[in-house]
């Protein structure tokens, strides 16, 4: 049996449906911070060169009182050991003086959380880079901010990657600033751990013999990530690989903290294969099963993070993956010193 509907003709409203590529250009345009979003041309940077890094944290040591940007603010310790919450400065307005200040409070606390920062937010790219030449000196900064592209990470069971940034150039980063430009309505939280109280966990003999270890740590996996067509596909400077201690001594606290990482340590200078993946696979367990040293950050819009890179390691939360949502962020990077132990070889 078959049915016919007999439709009357009736006066039409058309509607002009985007195609997707067209609608996703209609958003970026219409987005606030369009203008940071990743852009993926096909430069090349050369590669790093070494340079002497003096750090801003010494001179604060001298000032009558360290601590004096923080005079007219609300400080919440978020653990006993690990992380701050500041109410009442603005990053933006900062003195070189008080900028000096604020990397001594974040090489002793590790983490420093600031909200109500949308001034600095909006100041834009020169503003970012300024800011960053002041602790350090910069990796390269492309025009457009940095966003990443977790959604291309579906092999592991989990997302949770502790990890110090780019840990295998030869200087890296010391204090390191970051914050969202657009994130989703839930999730999207960052993990930090303090590689400090990590390490302090540890008998002291255990420490001993860590502080005669050294550990390589690379950039290839990274670079041939980027070369399978993913993260943008582009890699702009050719990966290194370089040796550091597995502890490491911060330059201005003389705080001692393990330097390894599950992302870019790959093996133990000296010993056999299997002595260096059984000593690594208990120390990012340590790391990994460490909560009593570790600080969760609920971003909220106009929140600035501060870390120190040296001391403090990191994980994105990626459990916002089913909404779609954007979760953008800006990310300045200087670089700091050559790690050093207290065995120099």
């Amino acid at each position: 049996m078959s049915t016919t509907i007999t439709t009357l003709p009736t006066p039409a409203t058309t509607i002009l449906k985007l195609r997707p590529s067209e609608q996703n250009k209609t958003e970026e345009e219409s987005y606030r911070y369009a203008h940071l979003l990743p852009h993926f041309a096909q430069d090349h940077y050369p590669p790093l060169t070494p340079f002497e890094h003096v750090d801003p944290g010494h001179r604060a040591l001298s000032h009558p009182n360290p601590r004096s940007f923080l005079d007219n603010a609300t400080v919440v310790q978020l653990t006993p050991n690990l992380g701050s919450e500041v109410h009442g400065v603005n990053l933006a307005t900062l003195s070189d003086d008080g900028r000096d200040q604020l990397a001594l409070e974040v090489a002793r606390r590790g983490l420093v959380v600031f909200r109500d920062q949308h001034e600095f937010i909006d100041r834009g790219p020169e503003f970012y880079k300024a800011w960053g030449r002041h602790f350090g000196r910069r990796l390269s900064f492309p025009e457009d901010a940095n966003s990443t592209f977790n959604f291309e990470v579906d092999e592991s069971i989990t997302t949770t990657m502790w990890h110090s940034d780019v840990s295998y150039e030869l200087q890296p980063p010391g204090l390191t600033t970051f914050f969202l430009l657009s994130q989703p309505e839930t999730g999207g939280d960052t993990l930090f751990t303090s590689q400090v109280s990590t390490l302090r966990k540890l008998s002291p003999q255990f420490v001993a013999f860590l502080r005669t270890l050294k550990a390589v740590h690379s950039g290839v996996e990274q670079a041939n990530f980027s070369r399978s067509g993913k993260r943008g596909g582009i890699v702009r400077r050719e990966p290194v690989e370089n040796v550091h201690p597995v502890v490491r001594k911060h330059p201005v606290t003389g705080e001692e903290a393990l330097y390894v990482n599950r992302q870019f340590t790959r093996r133990i200078v000296g010993l056999k294969r299997e002595e260096s993946e059984t000593l690594l696979k208990f120390l990012y367990d340590h790391i990994d099963k460490s909560g009593d040293n570790q600080a969760r950050v609920k971003w909220q819009p106009g929140t600035v993070v501060l870390w120190d890179n040296r001391i403090t390691a990191h994980s994105a939360i990626i459990d916002y993956k089913d909404s779609r949502e954007r979760r953008h962020g800006a990310r300045i990077t200087p670089q700091a010193e050559r790690p050093v132990g207290d065995l120099i070889v």
